[in-house]
């Protein structure tokens, strides 16, 4: 801290911001064979704190990517599917991370889970939805999304607000409520594959439990305790 901020409100001081975490812990005995199964029921919890008001969108992630050069990004998005295979999110293939997954697929997923005290952290590779997976989901968002998929050329400059109100606009009028509207080309999922899975569960004095499991490749997993 500086001179100049000598005077910094406690309330407003990063340094003096402390939560002692009192949630119970977690042990190897009470992990599923696979993370999947474990992220499932970790998953339908933080569902029910969002259900009783304690949590928001339970199904954001932060996804971090890296470009061919090694110069990383992060940003946060809605996973839309979790199953054997991983988790899916959507976007623009022409985004940053779009673009960065095009070059380099190896990516980072953190669920921040910090009203239950709890993390997910994943670490795997992308690969793009089929064609007919993304037709499937983009025909479940509501109408106003799906002509947004349009409307944004996302991670690109642009003049003003207005630009894009105005291609919304448009878009809105040759696609009025009611009509179909096709996938963009530009637009599809990607399933991130995970090799490593941890689970972090916050613990008093910053004692955290840290466990991950580890790809073998062949669809088992080894279990290791990491110190927080």
């Amino acid at each position: 801290m500086t001179d100049s901020d000598a005077t910094l409100d406690p309330l407003l001081d990063p340094a003096a911001m402390r939560k002692q975490y009192r949630a119970a812990g977690l042990d190897e005995k009470d992990l599923a064979t696979q993370p999947m199964d474990h992220f499932a029921g970790w998953f339908e919890d933080a569902a029910r704190a969002a259900l009783h008001g304690t949590l928001y969108e339970p199904n954001a992630m932060v996804v971090s990517t890296a470009d061919a050069t090694g110069r990383p990004s992060s940003r946060t998005v809605l996973m839309k599917q979790f199953d054997s295979e991983g988790f899916v999110f959507y976007t623009n293939y022409d985004s940053r991370k779009g673009r960065d997954l095009a070059q380099n697929p190896h990516v980072s997923l953190l669920f921040p889970w910090h009203p239950i005290a709890r993390q997910v952290i994943v670490t795997g590779t992308a690969r793009r939805t089929s064609r007919e997976e993304t037709t499937a989901y983009f025909r479940t968002r509501p109408h106003g999304s799906r002509l947004g998929a349009w409307a944004s050329a996302q991670s690109t400059v642009i003049a003003s607000r207005t630009d894009l109100d105005t291609a919304y606009a448009d878009l809105e009028a040759r696609y009025p409520e009611g009509e179909e509207v096709p996938v963009p080309p530009h637009w599809g999922g990607f399933r991130i594959t995970p090799e490593i899975i941890e689970f972090w569960q916050g613990r008093e004095n910053r004692l955290h439990d840290r466990l991950r499991y580890v790809s073998r490749g062949d669809g088992t997993w080894t279990v290791e305790r990491l110190s927080p």
